[in-house]
C-alpha cells in the first residue's frame, strides 16, 4: 500500500453507523499532537506525515535524536528538509516560532514541562500563518484546547524484534484519536509498517463505543 494510504483510514462505527474516514494529515492552520514514549513508533509515523508532503518541511529536534537518514527513507528528499538542534527548554518557543514563519509544515519535538502560553501562542501562529504543526512531546501531554487532532499510542506490538535482537518483521501501533479532528468522536486506528516500507493502514477499525474504554 502506498504511503499515501496513511492519509486516510476507512473507519466504521458500531451498529452500521457509517462514519466518515478519518483524515490522519497535516492541516494547514492546525495543530497535531503525537502524544507517548519513546519506542512506539511515533517519530516514524511524524515522519511518515511529513514525506506526503510535497513543500519544504522543517524539524525541531529536541533530543538530538532525529536521523537525517530515516527522514530521507520516509519520502523527505535532503532538499526539502531542514532540521534544527534545539535541546535548550527556554530557547524552543523562540526557534519553533521562526520555524512556523518560515515553512508550511513544521514537525517540533516539546520539551519537558513547556509553558502553557507557549503553547497556545504556537497554536495561534500556525492558524495566522496557515502552517500545518505536529507537536510531539518528549514527556507528559499537551494542554487541552491547543490540538485540533489528538493521537495517543496506546500499544505498539513488535514481531521480530525479541530484547533487541532480530529483524523487523513487522509493527504495529494503535492510536486513539480525539478532538475536533476526529468530529468529536474518540476513534482507534492502527498503523504498521515493517521497518523499510511506508506505514499502513489496518484496515479493520471502529470508532469506541460510547461510555466504553477501548485499549
Amino acid at each position: 500500500m502506498e504511503r499515501a494510504s496513511l492519509l486516510a483510514g476507512a473507519l466504521s462505527a458500531p451498529r452500521d453507523q457509517v462514519v466518515a474516514p478519518l483524515a490522519i494529515a497535516p492541516e494547514p492552520g492546525r495543530v497535531l499532537g503525537l502524544i507517548g514514549g519513546p519506542g512506539t513508533g511515533l517519530t516514524r509515523l511524524a515522519l511518515s506525515l511529513l514525506g506526503a508532503s510535497p513543500g519544504m518541511v522543517a524539524v525541531v529536534d529536541v533530543r538530538g535524536w532525529l536521523c537525517p537518514v530515516a527522514a530521507w527513507e520516509a519520502g523527505i528528499t535532503p532538499e526539502r528538509l531542514v532540521v534544527v538542534r534545539c535541546p535548550e527548554r527556554r530557547e524552543w518557543a523562540q526557534v519553533t516560532a521562526s520555524m512556523i514563519e518560515g515553512f508550511p509544515l513544521v514537525y517540533a519535538e516539546v520539551p519537558a514541562h513547556p509553558g502553557d502560553a507557549d503553547l497556545r501562542r504556537l497554536g495561534a501562529l500556525a492558524r495566522a500563518r496557515n502552517s500545518a504543526l505536529i507537536l510531539r512531546p518528549v514527556s507528559g501531554d499537551l494542554p487541552a484546547g491547543v490540538l485540533h487532532l489528538r493521537l495517543e499510542a496506546e500499544a505498539v506490538h513488535w514481531e521480530g524484534v525479541d530484547r533487541g535482537h532480530g529483524s523487523l518483521l513487522r509493527r504495529r501501533l494503535t492510536l486513539r484519536a480525539s478532538g475536533k479532528g476526529a468530529r468529536g468522536i474518540e476513534q482507534f486506528v492502527e498503523v504498521e509498517d515493517d521497518g523499510s516500507h511506508a506505514l499502513r493502514v489496518v484496515p479493520r477499525l471502529a470508532a469506541a463505543p460510547p461510555g466504553l474504554a477501548a485499549g
